[in-house]
């Protein structure tokens, strides 16, 4: 059984956890899948919920490592932040996109819809399929009911640019499975 990563695992730079994360195993009550797709934000970055400063939103980005930042994208969807870096530094790491291996009867039921693929394939579809709203704000990522193991080999990580965005365009901190047929958009080659 791969180890599950501990808060001290999102103590690092968001730039070292992000692609770190892809091939590890992200569960939410049984449910969910191989992490495939993440985008890091960092304090300094002009994209991020907390470069403006402290807000009741964002607080928990400012706390220590290794808690859930959920809010929701245009009032519709909701998206699964890690915490990561010392506490104040508020960076966390976009959860965007899994390869879905545990719990798919729950995830179709909630997405409505059969196609693996598009079960969370997209930050929104994913916490629709794992179920996750804004419930989970500021939860431990190494309890209950969260549960994120290791990867248990190397991966290949594709790097590019961020999606949707309006600032900070440019900066290549989207990190992807390479040739994973479970990404939100495919990586350019």
């Amino acid at each position: 059984m791969p180890k599950l990563l501990r808060r001290s695992f999102f103590a690092r730079s968001v730039h070292a956890v992000a692609p770190d994360l892809i091939g590890a195993t992200l569960l939410f009550k049984g449910v969910g899948g191989v992490i495939v797709e993440v985008e890091a934000y960092h304090h300094t970055d002009p994209a991020a919920h907390s470069f403006g400063g402290r807000t009741e939103r964002n607080s928990v980005m400012f706390g220590p490592p290794g808690y859930t930042y959920v809010y929701r994208s245009y009032g519709v969807h909701w998206c699964l932040n890690f915490v990561c870096e010392p506490q104040g530094s508020a960076s966390a790491v976009l959860i965007r996109a899994l390869a879905p291996t545990q719990g798919l009867p729950a995830m179709r039921r909630r997405r409505g819809v059969a196609n693996e693929r598009l079960l969370c394939a997209g930050p929104g579809r994913l916490c629709q399929a794992l179920g996750i709203t804004g419930a989970q704000y500021a939860l431990a990522l190494d309890a209950p009911p969260f549960e994120i193991r290791a990867r248990t080999q190397d991966v290949d990580v594709a790097i590019g640019p961020r999606i949707g965005l309006t600032k900070a365009v440019e900066q290549p901190w989207r990190y992807g499975l390479k040739g994973s047929r479970f990404l939100s958009k495919p990586f350019k080659t």
